[in-house]
C-alpha cells in the first residue's frame, strides 16, 4: 500500500477509530476511550506545530505523556494513553499510512494493581436469602432483583452481557446461558439449580406483572436506558435528535440505547425489542447496564469491605470462590470469558491473599 505521509494527523485519527469500530469491531466503549485519548494527542501536537503524520515521532509521544505526568494525571491514566497511542502507531504502519512505526518504543508506567472486591460465602448467602424472603411475597421487582444476582454469581457473566440476554437465551432445562462477549465473541456458560428456580420465578410470575403494569401505562419504556416509541431513549440513555446517547456517553447508530457501551453493530441482540428482553426495568424497557448497578448497589453498600460495590463484584466472586472449591484456571477462564489467561490469574492472588488472612487469624504462630 502506498505511504500517505502527506495525510494530516487528525484525518489518520478518524480513519483509526472507523477501523476500530468496523473493522475490527471494538465495543463503543473502547473506541470513546481511543478517541478521547487520540483527541487530547492531536490537539497537543498541534500546538507543537505537528499538523502530519509523518511528522509524528517517538520524541513528541514521550514529551505528551511526560506532559500527562507533570501535570498530575494517574498512572492508570497514562497507561491507556500509552496503549492508545501504540495501537494507533501500530495501524498506521500496518496499514501503509506511514513507513514506520514511532510508538513501538513507546513505554509508560503500568498502573497500579488493585485486588477486585469479593463477598464471602456467608455474606452471599444472607443476602440472597433476603432477596428470596422479598421475592415469596411475588413482588415483581424483588423476583426481578433475586434473578440478576442469582445469575450475575451463579454464571460469573459481565453486567454488559447479563443485560443483553435475551429469553430465547436461556436454556433451563440444560441450565446454561448464551452472552454475547466483548468483541461480539458468543459463549455458552452453565448456572446452578438455584439461579434456575430463581429464573423460572421470574419468568412464570414477576416479567409477565411487569410487563402488564407497563403496558397499562403509556406503553413507553423510560428510565432503563431503553428506546421510547418515537426512537429516543430516555432516563440513562437518552437519545438526542441525532441519535446519539447522551447522559451516560453510550452510542448507538438508530437511537436505541444498549445499556452496555457498546454499538448495536457489536452486540445486535441488545437492539431486540423489550418484548425478548431476559430482563426489564421497572417501565418495561430492557433492563440497562444503571438498573443492573442500581439493585447491586443496594445490596452490597452495608457490607463491610471497601471496593466497588457493581455487579462485577459478584463476577469476581464467583471466580474466586470457584478457584477457593479447586476449579481448573483454565476453566475459569473458559466460564468468565477471558482471552488471555494473565487476565484471570488475578484471582488467584485473590485467593492467595485470602489465605494469608485466614493464617494471620488462625494460626498461633502467624
Amino acid at each position: 500500500m502506498t505511504e500517505r505521509t502527506g495525510e494530516r494527523l487528525a484525518v489518520a485519527v478518524d480513519a483509526f477509530l472507523a477501523h476500530a469500530r468496523h473493522g475490527r469491531g471494538l465495543s463503543e466503549q473502547t473506541v470513546r476511550a481511543y478517541a478521547n485519548d487520540l483527541e487530547q494527542l492531536v490537539a497537543f501536537a498541534t500546538a507543537r506545530g505537528v499538523d502530519r503524520l509523518s511528522d509524528l515521532g517517538l520524541e513528541l509521544l514521550r514529551d505528551w505523556l511526560w506532559d500527562a505526568d507533570h501535570r498530575g494525571l494517574a498512572r492508570s491514566t497514562i497507561a491507556r494513553r500509552s496503549s492508545s497511542v501504540r495501537a494507533f502507531t501500530r495501524w498506521a504502519s500496518e496499514s501503509g499510512w506511514i513507513a514506520s512505526d514511532p510508538g513501538v518504543r513507546l513505554r509508560a508506567p503500568k498502573g497500579a494493581s488493585h485486588l477486585p472486591r469479593v463477598v464471602s460465602s456467608d455474606q452471599v448467602r444472607t443476602m440472597l436469602d433476603g432477596l428470596a424472603a422479598r421475592a415469596a411475597t411475588d413482588d415483581p421487582g424483588a423476583l426481578r432483583d433475586l434473578a440478576v444476582v442469582e445469575l450475575l454469581y451463579a454464571a460469573g457473566i459481565r453486567v454488559s452481557e447479563l443485560v443483553g440476554i435475551d429469553v430465547r437465551d436461556l436454556d433451563r432445562g440444560r441450565l446454561t446461558v448464551r452472552v454475547l462477549g466483548k468483541g461480539g465473541k458468543e459463549r455458552v456458560v452453565p448456572f446452578g439449580v438455584p439461579a434456575r428456580d430463581a429464573l423460572e420465578a421470574w419468568l412464570d410470575r414477576g416479567r409477565p406483572a411487569l410487563l402488564a403494569s407497563a403496558q397499562a401505562g403509556d406503553g413507553r419504556a423510560a428510565g432503563d436506558g431503553r428506546a421510547v416509541g418515537d426512537g429516543r431513549a430516555v432516563g440513562d440513555g437518552r437519545a438526542v435528535g441525532d441519535g446519539r446517547a447522551v447522559g451516560d456517553g453510550r452510542a448507538v447508530g438508530d437511537g436505541r440505547a444498549v445499556g452496555d457501551g457498546r454499538a448495536v453493530g457489536d452486540a445486535a441482540r441488545n437492539a431486540a425489542p423489550a418484548a425478548d428482553a431476559l430482563f426489564i426495568g421497572d417501565r418495561g424497557g430492557r433492563l440497562g447496564v444503571r438498573g443492573a448497578y442500581r439493585i447491586v448497589a443496594r445490596l452490597l453498600q452495608d457490607l463491610p469491605g471497601e471496593g466497588p460495590s457493581g455487579p462485577h463484584t459478584f463476577r469476581h466472586t464467583a471466580a474466586t470462590h470457584l478457584l477457593d472449591g479447586g476449579a481448573d484456571l483454565r476453566a475459569v477462564q473458559e466460564l468468565l470469558g477471558h482471552a488471555s489467561l494473565g487476565t484471570t490469574q488475578i484471582y488467584t492472588h485473590v485467593s492467595s491473599a485470602r489465605l494469608r488472612e485466614v493464617y494471620r487469624t488462625a494460626h498461633p504462630r502467624a
